[in-house]
């Protein structure tokens, strides 16, 4: 698992996606989460706006990445 490290104490599910690389793009983070695939700390989360902190666990598929 690798780990991302942001500045500040938190940052939104949506532009960690595209900071992390798991999207190329607003839109398709935005597609990500509308197709139920994306699950942050083992749950199905839907919301782009959702406030991460770290330590928290992101993950498409087999891919999954620590907020740091």
């Amino acid at each position: 698992m690798r780990e991302v490290a942001v500045t500040g104490g938190t940052i939104r599910l949506g532009q960690f996606l595209k900071l992390a690389d798991l999207s190329g793009s607003g839109g398709q983070a935005k597609l990500l989460l509308a197709q139920e695939v994306v699950a942050v700390n083992g749950e199905t989360e839907t919301r782009r706006g959702r406030q991460l902190s770290r330590g928290d666990v992101v993950s498409i598929g087999a891919e999954q990445v620590r907020v740091g």
